[in-house]
């Protein structure tokens, strides 16, 4: 069992170099229709999504979510034992339902949500992600999910200075 509190790391995703392009073109098609009418996710869309994250994944064909790992591993050793999950936005799994039905399954009542993108002006960050996580509250009214988002851009530019320093 986990501590009641738990953070879940969400990157944006990328298809797999080996997931046929023909049903990457198509799933964007679908969910571009769907967005243009608020509709909901029809059959086709959900099985082709469902295929995408799926997918069988490695660091060769999926070095983004190689890169996501790495940096859910360095945050987990920052979070003073927190419990840490990693859901994608879109193309890979977990989504965040999943993953956030995963930390409730193993006890957290609180999650704090944190996207790896840094800046604003975003559709992930801005729009998807606090509508997945009002669905999340309506479904689960018993746990808190904070959004850690949008970040201090002082503080994003302090640390991208440190790290151009850094490397000279």
């Amino acid at each position: 069992m986990l501590a009641s509190h738990a953070v879940l790391l969400v990157g944006h995703g990328a298809p797999p170099k080996d997931f046929p392009r023909d049903l990457v073109s198509r799933l964007k098609a679908l969910e571009g229709r769907r967005q243009a009418t608020s509709g909901a996710m029809g059959d086709e869309e959900r099985e082709l999504d469902a295929k995408i994250r799926d997918w069988p994944r490695n660091a060769e064909n999926d070095p983004y979510r190689e890169g996501l790992l790495a940096l859910a591993e360095a945050l987990r050793a920052k979070l003073g034992g927190a419990p840490l999950f990693v859901a994608y936005n879109e193309f890979c799994g977990p989504s965040i339902e999943v993953a956030v039905a995963d930390a409730i399954a193993h006890g957290a009542t609180s999650i704090t949500v944190i996207p790896s993108m840094l800046t604003p002006g975003g559709v992930h960050s801005e729009v998807e992600i606090p509508a997945i996580l009002a669905e999340l509250r309506a479904a689960y009214p018993a746990v808190t999910l904070r959004y850690a988002w949008p970040f201090d851009l002082q503080r994003v530019a302090g640390m991208l200075a440190d790290h151009a320093r850094e490397i000279g």
